[in-house]
């Protein structure tokens, strides 16, 4: 049984048309992973889904008695408001405070416990956010529209989320750049996209499931386009030898190629929107082992210890990507390895005429006045990139943007594209280091892949804060873990944090153990690590045999403190190499019994 029925639905702002003809049905049951590139319509289309905008065509239909709620990316509370008035309103009154909490853990199937005479203006963006999702389910929706849930989440809250979205009851309509969300969360994917005939593309399945059906539809359609064109190209040559006088059969034919050619239009024109931006970090190329090495560093903000005791080296090809709750330190620790801070104890050494690339989460390098051109190229019509001159067109073109962009102001662009533009200009500056905070905010999917295939071919160091765990758990080499209590602590990877948040009692916000045993396929998460498994045991192994050969040096025999923490090293380096392979044997016997 449908809940809502799109029929035909078209919109258009001004003379861009965002998307057209679409129809499909929201079922009970139904969990909606809603993608597309930035700029599709997937936010407009959740508010006509709403009834918040109109089509310009077709109906939205609703079944009796859908209650739908939505839940916007940007959350509105008044400041002076509590916890309690703003999730149970009028009845904040009526209602006790044992019963308030009982309607929490009912929605959240967790027993979390909030302070309700809180102020909202005290909380943190993560936790205004978990307080709007707790909100939306109290209201028990039919049918839950969310625009970008994980908007501000810290990824103990995005693991929060997903354990909440298994378990509700209700229908959802999901947009989310979240791959494991999707993944995870989802059973439907729609796609929002002029790359396809129909300008959308929806699939029963989760997202690896959607990934297969979009590479069959898309080879699909360029067989079809030289098909059509090689069809063409016959019809163009019966038509070049017909006398003038026509039959009524030749002009059936005539009428056949001219919707012939309007439809190798309409395919080719698809086809040409499957571009990506194209995106390369340059490094330096230096030999430096050792780019930066911090020993026994401590970190104090206001007063609050950040994080002591913390010793690491950032060599080149080495990602270490950092994690922790919102505030715990991790665009600290960026300002430190950057010089901006000063340690409160411990000692940093830098090697000489090091070069550091920073990408900010706040775009505050980006004049918002400016127009795009300047914003490219501040000095002239052209770029240098690797010795060659680039026109600023097409380097524009490069990332995505259109001529008639460039005279536009910074400011008219959305999140996504004022971040391409950040990659950029940091793509014309050679680096040993990529120090990137959050660079993944507002990034559709397409530009995700392509930002990690360029992060993962560079040869300097990198150090990564990003809330996309498949981002990072593709690329470092090594997460460092901040508890915002001032305790810093090295983990192999993602799968081996999370193993270290159950045994601590948090599985409250993760899928049980038993569950993940009983799964009949590795899951997403699982087929993409086994995939990189035997590049992470190359590494390690290199990694190892790199310490190792230090132990052979005429200083380091000589210092018996480095001598010894060398020894440390190596010990920890082995260990990671026996986890990824105890890790890669568990999926490959989880793989072969699927098989």
């Amino acid at each position: 049984m449908f809940l809502i029925n799109a029929q035909n639905i078209s919109k258009s702002y001004g003379v861009i048309p965002l998307f057209k003809d679409i129809s499909f049905n929201i079922s009970e049951g139904e969990r909606l992973g809603l993608i597309g590139p930035n700029g599709c319509g997937k936010s407009t289309f959740l508010k006509i889904l709403m009834g918040l905008e109109t089509p310009d065509n077709g109906k939205i239909v609703k079944s009796r008695n859908v209650h739908t709620v939505y839940l916007a990316q940007t959350d509105v509370f008044n400041s002076y408001d509590t916890v309690q008035t703003v999730l149970f309103e009028n009845k904040a009154n009526l209602l006790g405070q044992a019963d308030c909490q009982y309607l929490i853990r009912e929605v959240t199937f967790s027993d979390s416990v909030f302070n309700l005479d809180q102020k909202i203006s005290s909380l943190s963006g993560g936790w205004r956010k978990r307080i709007a999702i707790i909100k939306a389910l109290l209201q028990k929706p039919t049918v839950l529209l969310m625009d970008e849930p994980t908007n501000h989440l810290d990824l103990e809250g995005i693991l929060w989320l997903e354990e909440i979205l298994n378990k509700t009851n209700c229908a959802y309509v999901l947009v989310s750049h979240d791959r494991y969300l999707l993944e995870n969360c989802t059973n439907v994917i729609m796609e929002l996209n002029r790359v396809y005939i129909d300008g959308y593309l929806k699939n029963s399945g989760n997202y690896s499931d959607f990934l297969q059906k979009r590479e069959q539809i898309l080879s699909g359609q360029i067989q079809q386009e030289q098909v059509l064109l090689n069809k063409m190209r016959r019809e163009q040559e019966w038509l070049q030898r017909q006398p003038k006088a026509r039959t009524t059969k030749a002009q059936y034919r005539i009428d056949n190629a001219e919707k012939l050619r309007e439809n190798l239009r309409l395919l080719k024109t698809s086809n040409l929107q499957n571009r990506k931006a194209g995106i390369n970090f340059d490094a330096t190329g230096r030999k430096t082992k050792i780019l930066i090495s911090l020993n026994q560093v401590a970190l104090t903000r206001e007063h609050k210890k950040l994080f002591s005791n913390l010793s690491l080296k950032l060599t080149p090809g080495f990602c270490l990507g950092l994690m922790g709750p919102n505030g715990s330190g991790k665009s600290s620790l960026i300002n430190l390895l950057k010089g901006d801070l000063l340690p409160a104890q411990g000692v940093i050494e830098r090697a000489d005429n090091l070069r550091i690339i920073n990408f900010d989460q706040h775009r505050q390098q980006l004049n918002q006045q400016q127009t795009l051109w300047h914003a490219l190229a501040p000095d002239s019509d052209s770029v240098t990139f690797r010795g060659q001159n680039i026109h600023v067109a097409a380097w524009a073109k490069r990332f995505l943007f259109a001529v008639d962009q460039l005279h536009q102001s910074v400011s008219r662009l959305s999140g996504g594209e004022q971040a391409r533009v950040l990659i950029a200009n940091l793509m014309l500056q050679p680096a040993d280091i990529l120090l990137l905070d959050e660079p993944t905010n507002d990034l559709d999917i397409a530009t995700l892949e392509i930002l990690e295939d360029s992060l993962s071919d560079f040869p300097g160091a990198i150090v990564l804060i990003t809330h996309d765990r498949y981002l990072i758990d593709r690329l470092s080499d090594q997460l460092l873990y901040l508890d915002g209590d001032g305790h810093a602590e090295f983990f192999a990877d993602y799968a081996q944090w999370r193993q270290s948040l159950q045994s601590r009692g948090q599985s409250s916000i993760t899928s049980s153990p038993e569950k993940i045993a009983k799964t009949k396929k590795l899951t997403y998460e699982e087929q993409k690590e086994l995939q990189r498994l035997p590049d992470k045991i190359q590494k390690a192994e290199a990694a190892v045999a790199a310490l190792q050969a230090q132990l052979s040096e005429p200083h380091i025999m000589n210092d018996q403190t480095r001598l010894l923490q060398l020894c440390k090293e190596i010990e920890t380096a082995n260990s990671k190499v026996e986890s990824l392979y105890q890790r890669w044997q568990e999926l490959e016997a989880s793989n072969s019994r699927s098989a």
